[in-house]
């Protein structure tokens, strides 16, 4: 099999999924989607570095290089046009766009019935701010996160309309979700990492504050998912389409969970710390036996109403 590994930054993520891929007999080609260049001259139009005017049996997804909207849509759009000439790419371009649009996120867990905190996602801040008025007050803010974030940057509790952020500050996107109080007090939420379908390992983000995101400072805490943990993380990257997936989740003070955030490009560094499984060599194994069946994960289909 002609396998490539796409990443951009992470030296420590990319030397495992290195080591794993070839531990299970692949021999990794690893490259930029940055580089990656439509030439319409050669016989094979779509040049990836490395598989000398070929294409990959399958492409293993880390990370895709920041860059202005033009560039991000050129770099997904080689991730279609590889999918479209038959080749399995783990995460694909259909579930990295589904799960970096927050809203797009909370749609579908929306529509598969799967539970998560209500959400609000509007364009103007004359709306954003009648639901802040209608849904939010002392002791039951709303948070207000990016769109395109991750790893807990720019999110904000908000409390009342005079605090919300100028459009042009939101990039004109308002996603307001209601905000879950912690049981007991505790600073922590849950990670569950999924990968083909099953939730292989899970851990305790504990903080200092509301944000508990190991980048942030927070804590990974060792942590076995009950049944009801990992059922609903499988659903929820169903639900997205993921091959690999992190699923936050908190609990909603009736014995359940709910998902927070469905991330197609998990980092696991604080996970690997406080679990024996290799999270590496399971996402390597996943990915190499779907390519061997040709077959990467679909988008689940919604229940009836």
């Amino acid at each position: 099999m002609r396998i490539g590994l796409a990443a951009d930054n992470g030296a420590w993520h990319k030397a495992r999924l290195l080591t794993a891929l070839t531990e299970l007999g692949a021999a990794p080609q690893l490259f930029s989607l940055a580089d990656v260049t439509v030439e319409t001259g050669h016989p094979e139009p779509l040049r990836v570095p490395g598989f000398g005017g070929g294409l990959p049996d399958g492409v293993l997804l880390r990370t895709i290089a920041g860059g202005t909207f033009e560039a991000t849509t050129m770099r997904l759009g080689a991730l279609h046009a590889l999918e479209a000439a038959g080749t399995v790419v783990w995460n694909g371009p259909t579930a990295i766009e589904r799960s970096v649009d927050k809203a797009m996120t909370s749609l579908l867990l929306a529509r598969h019935r799967i539970p998560t905190p209500e959400t609000f996602v509007l364009s103007r801040r004359e709306a954003a701010a009648e639901v802040v008025a209608r849904e939010a007050g002392p002791g039951r803010p709303l948070v207000l996160k990016p769109l395109f974030g991750s790893q807990g940057e720019g999110l904000q509790l908000i409390a009342r309309p005079d605090e919300l952020p100028p459009e042009e500050l939101v990039g004109r996107v308002y996603y307001l979700q209601r905000y879950v109080p912690r049981r007991d007090g505790a600073w922590q939420d849950y990670r569950v990492f999924v990968c083909a379908g099953r939730a292989v390992a899970g851990m305790i983000r504990q903080g200092d504050g509301w944000i508990t995101n190991v980048h942030r400072g927070g804590r990974p805490l060792p942590w076995r998912p009950p049944a009801r943990a990992a059922d609903l993380a499988e659903q929820a990257a169903a639900a997205v389409g993921c091959g690999y997936t992190g699923i936050d989740l908190v609990e909603d003070g009736e014995g359940g969970f709910q998902v927070l955030e469905v991330n197609s490009m998990p980092a696991w560094s604080g996970l690997q710390q406080v679990t024996t499984i290799d999270i590496a060599r399971e996402v390597a194994a996943g990915f190499l036996a779907a390519v061997r069946t040709g077959c990467a994960p679909r988008l689940a289909v919604a229940g009836p109403a």
